[in-house]
């Protein structure tokens, strides 16, 4: 077998690296900086002086790819905590989760403290759910493989394959109502692979007093389209009003947010605008979006809306949050959201093959004309729970999984939704609280006007937010798109029409304590 080069193949990605590097300095960093050739080689050098080191005097031969990965990855680190070099595994797990399906047998998996895999849920209607897989079983093998000692992405790994092939899971399950320390059953799954969408929606219940109920924990493509038919059964079934859970919800989509926003505000309404970076000279970024309401709601004009938020609300989460605030059309209770202001856009590299980085590019704004990057969303009416009651729910949550999918669109929480009472249960003291509200007064118009607090309270200004920054331009840590969009116009301007095609969007990073897990 002949003996890489692995100088050679140094010198070939280091050449690629420079040259990205100098094709970018003369494209939108050269636009912003000025820089010329020279001062790129000179400030790249280091980088080749330690990669020539270590393959010359590390203890043991290297992979290169594996090297210039790890450069790349601390090279995206030190922007800001959203951009990031995206292998290529986790490039096309990106792509099927915001594309709303992918091919495997629709189960999350978790790692127990103890070490074991557990299904965390199995997905309704998918082909696990079919097979009788519940959650909580722990997962003992794979294809006679065990997971003993490994962790979630080795048992993923060997869980997920193309549709149509099959994989056997050993299953070991508590018997019902057994003594905790009684041996798990053991049993055999042969699951059928296929096609299996992703749904963004976890929860659709009627309540008491004829409130529905809708919790979203991402923004997919296919959100707006699979809220819009859950709002249709509802009003079909007479809801007086509704609550929408945007809490633990990471964002997703920046499209995904003006899909939403569609069904609840009237049409030309403006969602949110994104500001990159301003140009050397003074011109606002030609990449700059606006997303504009381009269809009349779903939703009747005047039924009472309430938007749950908390600290893990983010990003289009928040854009979402914050139009609905803006537009007097829901009031929002909670605390205060994550403030994940920023656009991450996916640009896809040609070495190391099928990778991408993900580059924060831009930050948005609510109609407000403010920018809640590191600031967040101050809710109209506070109603705190700690960290202990939070994930007390959360576990009493999806435990309603058990019986999934029976169970998957209304889970329990507490004496709201129609499940047993005991002493152990958790009450949702947020949506108690919302319903509260939708209750208090015969005109819903006057509970909105009593409460609803100047969005210049819950909101920082845009104003505010350049003093911070020392200037009128957006955080450094933004620059430009590859890929042409409207300019972004001034505030209160009359909108226009959204432009159809943005920049690719990554799926937004999901704040500490998000309890969403990855499905396979």
């Amino acid at each position: 077998m002949p003996k890489r080069n692995s100088k050679a193949e140094f010198f070939s990605l280091f050449g690629f690296l420079l040259a990205g590097a100098l094709l970018l300095s003369n494209g939108f960093v050269a636009r912003l900086h000025a820089a010329d050739e020279t001062d790129v080689y000179r400030e790249l050098e280091p980088v080749g002086v330690v990669m020539d080191t270590i393959l010359r005097e590390y203890v043991r031969d290297v992979e290169v790819e594996k090297v210039v990965e790890g450069a790349l990855i601390g090279m995206m680190g030190s922007l800001d905590r959203n951009s990031s070099f995206i292998s290529a595994a986790d490039l096309e797990a990106m792509r099927e989760d915001t594309k709303g399906e992918f091919e495997g047998i629709g189960v999350s998996i978790k790692q127990e403290e103890d070490g074991g895999i557990i299904v965390f849920h199995p997905l309704p209607n998918s082909p696990a759910a079919q097979a009788g897989i519940k959650a909580f079983d722990r997962i003992l093998a794979v294809d006679g493989q065990s997971t003993k000692g490994m962790d979630t992405a080795g048992a993923a790994n060997l869980i997920k394959g193309r549709r149509g092939t099959t994989v056997t899971l050993s299953i070991g399950r508590k018997t019902e109502n057994a003594p905790a320390d009684s041996p798990l059953e053991i049993l055999e799954f042969k699951v059928r692979r296929d096609k299996v969408p992703l749904e963004s929606i976890k929860e659709a219940q009627m309540l008491k007093g004829g409130v529905a109920y809708v919790r979203i924990s991402d923004f997919k493509d296919n959100s707006g389209a699979d809220l819009a038919k859950r709002l249709k059964e509802f009003t079909d079934a007479g809801a007086k009003g509704l609550v929408l859970d945007l809490r633990w919800n990471p964002g997703g989509l920046l499209s995904a947010s003006k899909d939403v926003c569609e069904l609840f505000l009237p049409k030309g309404s403006l969602v949110t605008y994104t500001r990159g970076r301003t140009g050397a000279d003074g011109k606002a970024n030609k990449d700059d979006q606006r997303l504009v309401t381009g269809r009349k709601p779903e939703l009747p004009e005047g039924m009472p809306v309430i938007v749950l938020a908390n600290s893990q609300t983010a990003s289009a989460a928040e854009i979402v949050t914050g139009a609905l605030q803006f537009y007097e059309r829901a009031l929002v209770v909670g605390e205060k959201t994550f403030g994940k202001g920023s656009v991450q856009t996916i640009i896809p590299l040609m070495k190391p093959e099928t990778t991408a980085l993900r580059l924060t590019t831009a930050l948005y704004y609510t109609p407000a004309d403010v920018t809640i990057d590191h600031q967040g969303i101050l809710p109209d009416v506070e109603s705190e729970m700690t960290q202990e009651q939070e994930e007390a729910l959360a576990k009493q949550m999806f435990t309603s999984f058990e019986n999934a999918p029976d169970n998957q669109y209304r889970q329990n929480h507490g004496s709201m939704t129609d499940y047993p009472v005991t002493a152990e249960t958790v009450e949702d003291l947020q949506l108690q609280r919302a319903l509260d509200l939708l209750n208090e007064g015969a005109v819903w118009e006057e509970t909105v006007k009593k409460h609803h607090r100047d969005v210049h309270d819950t909101q920082m200004t845009a104003e505010e937010a350049e003093k911070r920054n020392g200037s009128g331009a957006a955080p450094a840590e933004t620059a430009e798109p590859e890929s042409g969009t409207p300019e972004t116009p001034a505030p209160g301007a009359a909108p226009e029409a959204a432009p159809e095609a943005a920049p690719e969007t990554a799926p937004e990073e999901a704040p500490d304590g998000d309890f969403t897990e990855p499905v396979w």
